[in-house]
């Protein structure tokens, strides 16, 4: 089985040291960079033959350069990286709003690193975690700032689509996708990338929020963990 790999970005070399000893010890999870300066993160993406990461795990207050800086850069410059915050200035009423920076969940310090792992698991196969509870809250930011969508702008659409976005929020992968379709998983993969452009959204939790204002889905018929 292939390991999914890890970055490591948190200014607090013992949370960093501690993640990083868990995760090795994992079967399906391997840290393969780990660094307490975003900078050097920076470095680490440019330089030729290093390993591949398939998810970030980044802090939000640091000391040589904060984590939105670090999101902003990364969704720039290697946007198919997964982003995962975990930090101690976790809030709810941030949860919009990191989701539109396109982190691919949001999580609070303190968690239990078992808690951890599962999520990392979640994110590497559907793209995103957000819990109902999170869910909730966003569904709510949206419903205080938006108001409700025109019926043509979703006709913007194809059916096709329209059932891909509705088979992603629930958490089916891009070969569960085909198989469902009859088609192949990079066509999928294909119909998905035009969505993020068409949209305008930078991952899948972006696709649930847009479906959820177009009122494709209800957060009724989402399935989360």
């Amino acid at each position: 089985m292939e390991k999914i790999k890890l970055a490591l970005v948190d200014d607090d070399y013992l949370i960093v040291t501690l993640l990083k000893s868990f995760f090795n010890q994992d079967q399906s999870t391997q840290v393969v960079y780990d660094t307490t300066d975003g900078y050097q993160l920076f470095n680490y993406l440019e330089e030729k033959n290093t390993e591949p990461i398939d998810i970030l795990l980044l802090d939000l207050k640091m000391k040589t350069i904060d984590g939105l800086e670090v999101l902003k850069h990364v969704k720039t410059n290697h946007p198919e990286l997964k982003v995962v915050v975990v930090s101690s200035h976790y809030q709810d009423n941030s949860i919009g709003f990191m989701t539109k920076e396109g982190v691919a969940g949001f999580l609070p310090k303190g968690m239990s690193p078992f808690e951890l792992l599962d999520i990392v698991k979640q994110v590497h196969k559907n793209g995103f975690y957000l819990n109902k509870d999170q869910m909730e809250i966003l569904r709510e930011q949206i419903s205080s700032k938006v108001s409700k969508p025109m019926i043509d702008e979703v006709e913007l659409l194809t059916e096709r689509e329209i059932e891909i976005i509705k088979l992603l929020c629930q958490q089916k992968t891009a070969k569960e996708i085909g198989e469902h379709l009859f088609i192949t998983q990079r066509t999928v993969e294909g119909h998905k990338n035009n969505l993020f452009t068409k949209i305008g959204v930078r991952n899948v939790a972006g696709l649930i929020v847009y479906a959820l204002q177009k009122h494709i889905v209800t957060l009724e018929e989402l399935s989360l963990n």
